[in-house]
């Protein structure tokens, strides 16, 4: 992939620099020289070793776990990175944290998807990047562009060595239904809905199977994957309902608590996910497959920076 101008400059925080390696080897550039450290007392400080005067910079770091220090460092290099004349400032967030809180369900709640984004906003970025945001609206939360980019071609790209006519590709909520939907016309498959109720947060409850998946493969698509509950009790709901075998895939990696364990001790049979948040080698087991997206991170970066339509990479 080469680029016809010089003066792009790709930079990463401690969030995930695997994927920001990648992302620069798919583009044929170098990562920027910069430090992102602590003092003793937890604070942060950003050291920018190069100049980025005029330059087109993109700041890659998703807001995963730690959540907090994560998103700290971004609004700090971004600072950073305004201060000293950077011509334009991409901030580059495959995993949006805090997007899960983007409206208001009950009294006296905050939307902190919203104030998120203010936050950047307020720090100086030009615009946005990011894969497969929790709720649409987010973008609307930005009064700047935002490519919202999908894993979907990616995921469903592992599955077609995989699925045949008898294979069924599976929502595990109502929200869900359109990336589901998405899904299945790149493999030709149709649908099926879990209907559910999520009493409170991080647990749900099954209450029944829209469309016919007896004796069928069936996929689950998602886009976060935390404590893997819902998608471990879906699966075998789809088991009790008559399902040949099980496969589930999303595009956000976050699994805390027991996640890998009810993976693990699930009747899924093969788990895919993306590098957008890294994962941990104590949570990495045969079960467990992951695909990149520092391809299609690097094209959307490369169409940004010449000016290019970035909308091919929305299908």
């Amino acid at each position: 992939m080469k680029l016809r101008r010089g003066d792009i400059k790709v930079f990463s925080g401690n969030a995930n620099k695997e994927l920001a390696k990648e992302i620069c080897k798919e583009l044929g550039v170098p990562c920027g020289c910069c430090e992102v450290g602590r003092f003793s007392d937890g604070e942060i400080f950003v050291n920018i070793d190069e100049t980025v005067r005029g330059a087109d910079v993109f700041i890659i770091q998703p807001t995963c776990t730690p959540v907090n220090n994560n998103l700290m460092e971004l609004l700090i290099l971004i600072d950073a990175f305004k201060r000293a004349s950077a011509g334009r400032i991409n901030a580059v967030i495959p995993y949006y944290g805090y997007a899960r809180q983007d409206r208001k369900t009950k009294a006296r709640e905050p939307i902190t998807a919203k104030l998120v984004a203010d936050l950047l906003t307020v720090a100086g970025i030009d615009r946005v990047v990011s894969m497969d945001l929790h709720a649409g609206q987010i973008q609307g939360y930005f009064n700047l562009p935002v490519d919202h980019l999908s894993g979907v071609p990616i995921l469903s790209e592992y599955f077609k060595g995989i699925v045949d006519g008898e294979t069924v590709i599976v929502s595990p909520d109502l929200g869900g239904v359109t990336r589901a939907r998405n899904f299945a016309n790149l493999l030709d498959l149709p649908i099926a809905i879990i209907e559910k109720r999520r009493p409170k947060a991080n647990v749900s409850e099954v209450m029944n199977v829209i469309g016919d998946i007896e004796g069928k493969n069936v996929v689950i698509v998602d886009d976060i994957i935390d404590t893997a509950g819902t998608i471990t009790k879906a699966a075998q709901v789809l088991k009790n309902f008559g399902a040949k075998t099980v496969y589930a895939c999303a595009t956000h990696p976050v699994l805390s608590g027991p996640a890998v364990e009810r993976i693990e001790e699930s009747v899924i049979e093969k788990f895919v996910i993306t590098d957008t948040i890294p994962l941990e080698k104590d949570k990495k087991i045969d079960k467990i497959e992951i695909v990149s997206v520092a391809p299609i991170f690097a094209e959307a970066i490369r169409r940004i920076h010449e000016n290019e339509s970035v909308s091919i990479l929305f299908d």
